[in-house]
C-alpha cells in the first residue's frame, strides 16, 4: 500500500520516508493521503471496523528501539512531556508525538550517511469523536477513540491519526498542523491570529499574591507597591475571588489551602462586594458607577493601566451557574454531573473534579450560552475591561452525555466564547486556561493565548524545575495554534532567576503574582524596560533539535536548551532541570533526586533554529555569543561549539549574533542591553554600510548599557545625533556605551557607528 510520496505500509510495516516507524500494522489499518495543498509527506490513519461504540481502542502497530518524545495529559486541564523508545512508554492521553527515525543512504563505494527522519502522529477530532494515543504491553500503539456521550456510537473511522514526516523537526510538526488545520477547518493557525497587546508589557496577577481573598483595595495596593520601586505594570489580571458566588444549601464545601471553593456556583455576572465602592457582605449596590467600573477606572487613570483582565471559568464558576437564579433563568443552567475518560481516570486522581463530580454542575444550555458570555463580557468592558483568563475549560469534556458528545458540546462552547470576544474585547483579550486537550485546540479559530503548563506553585519544591521542562516541551505542540503563556511567578523566591530567565526565552506575557511590598526590583529590571514593556522574542520558545528526544527532568544527565529569535539574533536559555518529574506510578510530581547532579552541554549557532533569517544574505555562519550571567563576549567559527557546565538549579542565557563582514575589514556583531536577559531583543533594526561607507546604524529601544562586539575600534559613536562616550575592550572586542531612560513611551534611540 503507497500513500502519496513518502508514507506507506509494507510487509505489515508503516515506512516513512524509506525509514520503518512501525512494524506488525494490523490488517485494519487504512492510509489516506492529504489532500490539497499540504504535506507530500503527509496522510491520515484510519481504522476499518465493524465495532460501535462510545468508546473504542483499536491497536495500530509496534514501536520498537526509535526515540520519541510526547505530549499527554497527566491531569485532566494539563499535558506535560514523556519521553521513550518502545510502544509500552507512551502514556494514556496522549496528543502529540514525534519519533525519530534513522536513514542509512549508501554513496556507492564512497560509503554511507545517517540521516534522521522525524515523523509527528497527531490524533484529531472526526465528527463527534476525539483520538488519542497510549501503548499496551506488546510496544503497540493504540488510537483510543471516543465521544463522551454514551448514545453517540457511530463513527467514520477513516481519518483518526495524522502523520507528517521530514527532516526538519520544526517545519515538520508546522507543516503538520496547518494540514490538519485545512482538512477539519475547525481552527486556525496561531501564524494568522491577533496577538493581544498585553503580551507585549510588564503584567501582574493577583492569584497568588492573594488567591481568592483579592479585593479592590489588594489590587491598589498591588500597584502602589510596583511603582514605588519603578517596575510599573501595565496590565493586571483580577483572578478568581471578584464574582458573586455561592454554595448551594446541601453543597459540600471543598476549600484546600490556596484554592477556590469548587462548590461554589455563580449566582450574579456582576462583581461582589468586595469589588464595590463602601460594598458591604450580602448588600450589592446596583449603580453601576459604584461597581467594578469604579475599581477599574481608579487603577488604569491613576497608575496607567493599559489593560485590565478578569477571570472566569468557560461554565461560569467551578460549578457553574445556579440554576433558576434571579436574573440569570434565561441561560436554562441545568445540574450535570461529570464523567472523566478512562485515560484521564488512569493518570490523575484531581480535588477539583471530585468536588463537582459530588456537587455537580450548573451547565448553561448550549443553545443558550452565547447569551450568557455576551451579556457577561458586554457588562465587563462596560466597566472598562478589556479581556478574560478563561478557566476550568476542559470540564465540557465530562460533560458531553446528552448534548451530542465531547467534541460537539466543546465547540458549541467555544464558537459562542469566540463569538462573545471578538464583539466586546477588540484587541482579542482572552487568555486560555485549563484548556489543554484537543477538544479545545481544534475548535479554537481566534483565540490566541493559552497557558501553557500547570501552575506555578510557590511552596511546591519539586514544581519549578518540572514547570520549565514542561513548558518548554508543551510548546512544541501548543505553539502551533496559540502563543503559550508560561504563567506568572514570583519575584522573590528562591527560583525567582531560574523562572525569569526561562521567560525570557519563551517569547511569552512576563508577569508576576508577587504580594504587595515583596518584590525583587533587580531582577525585574533584567526583564522590564523603564516604560512597563519587554524584550519579548519572535516565536514560542521550544527546545533545541538535540534536545527534543533526551530527558532533562530524569536521566541525569541532560541539559533543557531553549530557543528563540529576535529581530537580529538569537536567544539561548539553558537549564539544568534535573530531580524531578511527574511519577506514572504515584500519579503526581516528586523529587526522585534530593541531589541531582552537574549536567554538561554544548552552545552553537545551529541551536538557534532560523538563526539565518536575522542574518544578511552573506553570512558566513560565524556567531558572537554573549552570557548574560558570565558576561562574556566569544568569538564562535562558524560549526564550533562551546561547553556549558550548569550545576542544580542553575541556568544562563545566551545572546546569539551573526557576525557581519564589513569592508574595511571589521567583524560586527551587535548584542543589545547587556544587563537585560534577553539582550538581543533590544535592536530593533539593523543596518550595515548604508551609502557604501563603514558605518553601523541601529535602532535601540529601552536604556542602559548596550554592547557591540567590533574586532575593530570605531571612531566614533552617535545617539540621536550627539556624540556620546564609549568604552572598547580590545580583549575581547567588546564596545560598550549607555542609552539614558527615554521620555516617550516605546521610543527607538537611532545609534550610529562610524568606523
Amino acid at each position: 500500500m503507497t500513500i502519496g510520496a513518502g508514507i506507506s505500509v509494507q510487509n505489515g510495516d508503516l515506512v516513512v520516508l524509506g525509514t520503518k516507524i512501525l512494524s506488525g500494522v494490523h490488517d485494519n489499518i487504512i492510509l489516506t493521503p492529504a489532500s490539497g495543498s499540504g504535506m507530500t509527506n503527509g496522510a491520515f490513519i484510519g481504522v476499518k471496523s465493524e465495532r460501535d461504540g462510545s468508546h473504542n481502542v483499536f491497536p495500530i502497530g509496534k514501536l520498537q528501539d526509535l526515540r520519541f518524545m510526547c505530549t499527554f495529559r497527566f491531569k485532566l486541564w494539563w499535558m506535560t512531556q514523556r519521553m521513550g523508545s518502545n510502544g509500552r512508554d507512551i502514556p494514556f492521553e496522549t496528543q502529540f508525538l514525534l519519533v525519530e527515525g534513522k536513514q542509512l543512504t549508501q554513496f556507492g563505494e564512497c560509503g554511507s550517511h545517517e540521516s534522521v527522519v522525524y515523523t509527528v502522529f497527531l490524533p484529531i477530532l472526526e465528527g463527534a469523536f476525539r483520538a488519542v494515543l497510549q501503548g499496551n504491553s506488546r510496544d503497540e500503539l493504540e488510537i483510543c477513540l471516543e465521544s463522551g456521550d454514551p448514545d453517540v456510537v457511530c463513527f467514520d473511522g477513516t481519518h483518526l491519526v495524522f502523520v507528517g514526516a521530514g527532516s526538519d523537526p520544526f517545519e515538520v510538526i508546522n507543516s503538520a498542523v496547518k494540514t490538519v488545520e485545512r482538512h477539519l477547518g475547525t481552527f486556525s493557525h496561531r501564524e494568522k491570529k491577533k496577538m493581544p497587546d498585553m503580551l507585549n508589557w510588564f503584567g501582574w496577577c493577583t492569584w497568588d499574591a492573594f488567591y481568592t481573598n483579592v479585593t479592590s483595595e489588594g489590587v491598589k495596593q498591588g500597584l502602589e507597591s510596583f511603582e514605588k520601586g519603578g517596575i510599573p505594570p501595565k496590565f493586571v489580571i483580577i483572578d478568581d475571588g471578584w464574582q458573586s458566588v455561592g454554595m448551594d444549601p446541601t453543597g459540600i464545601a471543598c476549600k484546600s489551602d490556596n484554592a477556590a471553593n469548587f462548590a461554589n456556583r455563580l449566582t450574579d455576572i456582576k462583581e461582589n462586594h468586595k469589588f464595590q465602592r463602601n460594598g458591604k457582605e450580602g448588600h450589592r449596590d446596583e449603580d453601576p458607577a459604584n461597581g467594578l467600573a469604579y475599581v477599574v477606572s481608579e487603577i488604569k487613570e491613576k497608575h496607567d493601566i493599559k489593560n485590565v483582565y478578569v477571570w472566569h471559568a468557560i461554565t461560569g464558576y467551578w460549578g457553574g451557574v445556579r440554576p433558576g437564579v434571579m436574573g440569570m433563568e434565561h441561560y436554562e443552567s441545568k445540574m450535570e454531573f461529570p464523567v472523566s475518560s478512562p485515560g484521564i481516570q488512569s493518570n490523575e486522581q484531581c480535588e477539583a473534579f471530585d468536588s463537582i463530580t459530588t456537587n455537580g454542575l450548573g451547565l448553561v444550555h448550549p443553545e443558550k450560552v452565547f447569551s450568557f458570555y455576551n451579556e457577561l463580557h458586554s457588562y465587563l468592558s462596560s466597566t472598562g475591561v478589556d479581556g478574560v483568563k478563561v478557566d476550568v475549560q476542559n470540564i465540557l469534556e465530562t460533560l458531553g452525555a446528552g448534548y451530542g458528545g465531547r467534541v460537539e458540546l466543546a465547540r458549541k462552547y467555544h464558537m459562542a466564547l469566540e463569538a462573545s470576544i471578538s464583539r466586546n474585547f477588540k484587541d482579542n483579550g482572552i487568555i486560555s486556561c485549563m484548556s489543554h486537550n484537543t477538544d479545545n485546540l481544534y475548535s479554537s479559530k481566534r483565540t490566541a493565548v493559552v497557558r501553557a503548563s500547570d501552575d506555578f506553585w510557590p511552596k511546591d519544591p519539586a514544581s519549578h524545575t518540572i514547570h520549565i521542562a514542561s513548558v518548554a516541551y508543551n510548546t512544541i505542540f501548543l505553539g502551533e495554534f496559540m502563543q503559550p503563556d508560561w504563567d506568572m511567578f514570583h519575584s522573590v523566591h528562591q527560583m525567582a532567576e531560574y523562572h525569569a530567565a526561562a521567560r525570557a526565552v519563551g517569547g511569552c506575557a512576563i508577569y508576576v503574582s508577587d504580594k504587595p511590598g515583596n518584590h525583587d526590583f533587580n531582577l525585574l529590571k533584567k526583564l522590564v524596560l523603564s516604560d512597563g514593556s519587554i524584550l519579548r522574542a519572535k516565536l514560542p520558545g521550544r527546545p533545541t533539535r538535540d534536545c527534543l528526544f533526551t530527558d532533562p527532568a530524569r536521566d541525569g544527565k541532560s541539559i533543557l536548551k531553549l530557543w528563540n529569535l529576535n529581530e537580529h539574533s538569537g536567544v539561548i536559555g539553558a537549564f539544568n532541570c534535573q530531580g524531578a518529574g511527574w511519577c506514572r506510578v504515584g500519579k503526581k510530581n516528586l523529587i526522585h533526586d534530593e541531589q541531582p547532579g552537574t549536567v554538561t552541554g554544548v552552545i552553537n549557532a545551529n541551536d538557534v533554529d532560523c538563526l539565518r533569517r536575522t542574518a544578511d544574505e552573506d553570512w558566513n555562519g560565524d556567531v558572537v555569543i554573549y552570557s548574560h550571567l558570565g558576561g562574556e563576549v566569544i568569538y564562535i567559527p562558524k560549526n564550533v561549539s562551546m561547553p556549558v557546565t550548569l550545576k542544580p538549579r542553575e541556568y544562563e542565557v545566551f545572546t546569539v549574533v551573526p557576525v557581519k563582514k564589513l569592508s574595511n575589514g571589521a567583524s560586527i556583531a551587535p548584542v543589545g542591553l547587556v544587563k537585560m536577559f534577553n539582550s538581543g531583543g533590544a535592536i530593533k533594526e539593523l543596518r550595515y554600510e548604508y551609502g557604501n561607507i563603514s558605518n553601523v546604524e541601529m535602532k535601540v529601544c529601552g536604556s542602559g548599557t548596550v554592547g557591540v562586539y567590533s574586532s575593530m575600534m570605531p571612531k566614533r559613536i552617535l545617539v540621536d545625533s550627539k556624540e556620546v562616550m564609549f568604552g572598547y575592550e580590545e580583549k575581547f572586542g567588546l564596545i560598550s556605551f549607555n542609552l539614558d531612560i527615554p521620555i516617550k513611551e516605546l521610543y527607538l534611540w537611532y545609534v550610529l557607528m562610524e568606523f
